[in-house]
C-alpha cells in the first residue's frame, strides 16, 4: 500500500514555520486572557451593583477610579483594573455619599488623597442642614424682630413697664380728712338714683371703644364690665343698643374701669396682651361690691342725661400728662371722709375703697368730643356748672375690694404709667330705655332715693 506523501519544506522554511506556529499560540493565550478579563469585569460590576454606596462618579481611569460626575474614561482593560468605568458608576450611585472628588476605587469610595466620601459628603449634608437650621434660624429671629417692633410701635411703651414705687403707697390713718366739699343750698337737687347691674362676671378685656374703636387691646390694660355684655373695641351705637344687659330696668348703659390685682399670685394671662405683655401681672382682684349711683347738684336741679352721652372720667396717663384731669379717689372702708390719690394701706378688717367720681356739667349739644373732655366739665369749687354748660347727674361708682397684705396690689395701668394710682380711671356710655333717665331726674331732684 502506498504511503502517503509527505513534502518536507527545506529548513529554512521549516524554521519560518515554527515561528508562525509560536505566534499563533501566543495569540491563542492571549485571546484567552482577554476574555477571562472581560469576565472579570463583568463580574466586578454586578459585585458594585450589590455596593452599598451612593458616589456620583461616572467613569474611572486606567485603574477604575471613580472622578465624579462622567469624568472618567479608563480602559477596564488595564490588567491593574479592580473595575471599570462602568463600576465607578453603579458603585458610585450606591454608595452612602455623594462622590463629588475625583478618586475613589469603585467598590472604595475615597478621593485621591484618601479622604472617605462618605464622611466628606455626611459633613457636607450636615452642614448644609446646619446652614439651614441657621438660616431658618435667622428668618425666625428676624420675623420675631419685625412682630416685636410691630408691637412696639402698635402697643407702645412695653419697655417702660414696671411695678409701683413704695412712693404710691401710703397709710389711710396719715391721710387728712376732707372737709372741701361744697355745702348745698336751696336749689340742691339730693337725691339718687341707683343702677342695680351687678358684679362684673367676667366680661372683660383690654379694648377702649370710645377711645380706640375697632383697635384690640388698645387701653393696654385690662377693663371689666358690668351693663351692657357686648362692650368691645368693635361696640358701635347700633351694636350696644341691640345688646344684652346685666343692669335692671332694661338698662343697657356700659361702665367699666381698669382691674385690681394680687400681685403676689400668678395670673392667667402673663403670656396676653392687656396683661403680663404689657406689664401688668398678678391675679385679678374680683370685687366685693359695686355700687353705680347717680346724684344731685349742691347748687341746682339736674336735667335727664342724653342718650348716647359719653363720658370719660380721670386721666388713665397722669402719671406723664401730669394732675391735670386726673381724679383718682381712694379709701378705706371705715375712713371714707379721707380720700387719697395713693393706694392706701388699710387697716384689718377694712375693705379698699375705689371712688370713681364723673363730670356732671355738659354742653347741651354733643354727646363727645375729639378729646372725650371738652364736652363735659366738673362743676366749680362751690357746685355750679359754668356759663353754656347745663347740669347733669353725677355718676359716683364706689368699687371695694378684700385687698392682699401689705403692698402686693396694684391697678392695671399703660405700661409706661407703672401702676400709678393717680391714673385710675372709668368710662361710661347712657344707652336708657325713654323715659329712665327722666326717672332719675325725677328722683335726684326731688331728694328720694331710687
Amino acid at each position: 500500500m502506498d504511503r502517503p506523501v509527505r513534502h518536507r519544506l527545506p529548513r529554512p522554511n521549516r524554521l519560518l514555520a515554527l515561528v508562525v506556529t509560536l505566534l499563533v499560540g501566543c495569540g491563542v493565550v492571549l485571546a484567552a486572557g482577554t476574555a477571562a478579563a472581560s469576565g472579570e469585569d463583568e463580574t466586578a460590576l454586578a459585585a458594585a451593583d450589590r455596593t452599598d454606596g451612593s458616589g456620583d462618579g461616572r467613569g474611572g481611569d486606567g485603574r477604575g477610579n471613580a472622578r465624579g460626575r462622567g469624568e472618567g474614561r479608563g480602559d477596564p482593560r488595564d490588567p491593574d483594573a479592580r473595575g471599570n468605568g462602568r463600576d465607578g458608576l453603579r458603585d458610585g450611585n450606591r454608595d452612602n455619599g455623594r462622590a463629588d472628588g475625583r478618586g475613589g476605587d469603585p467598590g472604595d469610595p475615597r478621593d485621591r488623597n484618601g479622604r472617605d466620601l462618605r464622611d466628606i459628603n455626611g459633613r457636607d449634608d450636615n452642614n448644609r442642614r446646619n446652614n439651614n437650621n441657621r438660616n431658618n434660624n435667622n428668618r425666625n429671629n428676624q420675623n420675631n424682630q419685625n412682630n416685636q417692633n410691630k408691637d412696639d410701635e402698635e402697643f407702645p411703651g412695653r419697655d417702660q413697664a414696671a411695678p409701683p414705687s413704695d412712693d404710691d403707697f401710703v397709710d389711710i390713718n396719715d391721710v387728712r380728712p376732707d372737709n372741701d366739699r361744697p355745702r348745698n343750698d336751696g336749689d340742691a337737687s339730693t337725691g339718687s338714683f341707683v343702677a342695680r347691674c351687678g358684679l362684673p362676671d367676667g366680661h372683660r378685656n383690654s379694648d377702649n371703644f370710645m377711645v380706640t374703636p375697632g383697635k384690640r387691646n388698645g387701653a393696654q390694660h385690662v377693663h371689666n364690665y358690668v351693663g351692657n355684655l357686648s362692650t368691645d373695641a368693635d361696640s358701635t351705637d347700633d351694636s350696644l343698643h341691640a345688646a344684652g344687659t346685666s343692669c335692671d330696668r332694661d338698662n343697657k348703659s356700659t361702665f367699666f374701669w381698669p382691674v385690681l390685682r394680687d400681685t403676689s399670685q400668678q395670673g392667667d394671662d402673663t403670656d396676653e396682651d392687656g396683661g403680663g405683655r404689657d406689664g401688668n401681672v398678678g391675679k385679678i382682684l374680683p370685687e366685693r361690691t359695686v355700687d353705680l349711683r347717680f346724684l344731685g347738684n349742691a347748687t341746682s336741679k339736674v336735667e335727664p342725661m342724653p342718650d348716647d352721652l359719653t363720658i370719660i372720667m380721670g386721666d388713665a396717663k397722669a402719671k406723664t400728662n401730669g394732675p391735670t384731669n386726673a381724679n383718682a379717689q381712694w379709701t378705706c372702708t371705715g375712713f371714707e371722709n379721707r380720700t387719697t390719690d395713693k393706694y392706701p394701706l388699710c387697716p384689718a378688717g377694712s375693705r379698699l375703697v375705689r371712688i370713681l367720681e364723673f363730670p356732671s356739667c355738659w354742653d347741651g349739644e354733643n354727646l363727645d368730643s375729639e378729646d372725650h373732655r371738652s364736652h363735659v366739665a366738673f362743676p366749680d369749687d362751690d357746685g355750679s356748672c359754668k356759663d353754656g354748660f347745663k347740669t347733669i347727674p353725677r355718676l359716683r361708682e364706689t368699687i371695694t375690694y378684700d385687698r392682699p397684705n401689705g403692698r402686693d396690689f396694684a391697678l392695671d395701668t399703660f405700661p409706661d404709667q407703672q401702676h400709678d394710682p393717680s391714673t385710675d380711671h372709668s368710662d361710661f356710655m347712657n344707652i336708657a330705655p325713654d323715659g329712665l333717665g327722666k326717672l332719675a331726674a325725677d328722683c335726684i331732684n326731688s331728694g328720694r332715693n331710687c
